[in-house]
């Protein structure tokens, strides 16, 4: 196995739908596994019989709030890739990002992300009307290409490096209420490798991912169109300040 997708989810159940029926439709390559994580729906996730190929569902037990890293982990310890793709249940993973991904040979590769969701049938849209919808503001829907700054928390990076640096600080997650900069931590840790130069910062190529809009790009951080997604709340003063303050319409 070359690649292993992994995607962690809460309460996100329609979402868990759309993506299968989005995922078997782009028919990775072969040497390509996905795994969900259901950490800790209630009630727990449930999948039909028509799903991608290489798929795999594992339930992590997991109640506790904001402990999708800890799923991250797990899920790299399931998984059989030599290269991971970590990413949340929002973005959207087209054909050619996973080939991209797959296709990569360093030590980590960021993304680029655009806006976009999938419809009720399992088909990326990206229009301005449908992003309105979503409840996208019209500042960032009016924009001609609609990219986003990246995001540190969506990456490839190979197996054997994740492992070496012990994934997400788990004590972190567990010890230290919300939010726990986890993600944050682990830029960090990987940073200083890259400075140490023993670690490869790849910035080339880069897969282009969509991601639905919500939250702080609908502007109200808690924003969460048509309820597809978890009910935790993400308030806190620098938040709040982000979803105010830069992405007025």
């Amino acid at each position: 196995m070359q690649l292993s997708i992994i995607m962690p989810f809460l309460n996100s159940h329609e979402i868990v739908r759309r993506q299968l029926v989005y995922m078997k439709a782009q028919q990775y390559p072969d040497d390509v596994e996905i795994i969900f994580l259901d950490d800790g729906s209630d009630p727990p996730i449930e999948v039909g019989e028509e799903l991608p190929q290489n798929f795999r569902l594992h339930t992590t037990n997991e109640f506790r709030p904001w402990t999708s890293s800890l799923a991250r982990n797990l899920g790299a310890t399931l998984a059989k890739g030599k290269y991971l793709f970590l990413i949340d249940g929002d973005y959207i993973l087209t054909r050619e990002a996973v080939e991209r991904a797959r296709n990569f040979e360093g030590d980590r590769l960021g993304t680029r992300r655009r806006f976009g969701v999938l419809d009720p049938n399992g088909e990326l849209r990206t229009d301005s009307e449908t992003l309105l919808e979503y409840g996208l503001v019209p500042s960032l829907a009016n924009r001609r290409r609609r990219f986003m700054p990246p995001h540190p928390n969506q990456f490839v990076m190979r197996k054997t490096l994740f492992e070496e640096m012990g994934g997400y600080d788990e004590q972190r997650i567990l010890t230290i209420e919300y939010p726990q900069r986890e993600d944050n931590d682990f830029k960090r840790r990987l940073s200083q490798m890259i400075q140490a130069g023993t670690v490869t910062q790849t910035d080339g190529n880069r897969p282009e991912v969509y991601m639905f809009p919500n939250g702080q790009f609908c502007g109200d951080v808690d924003y969460n169109p048509f309820d597809l997604f978890h009910e935790l709340s993400r308030k806190t003063d620098r938040n709040f300040w982000y979803s105010h303050n830069r992405y007025k319409e």
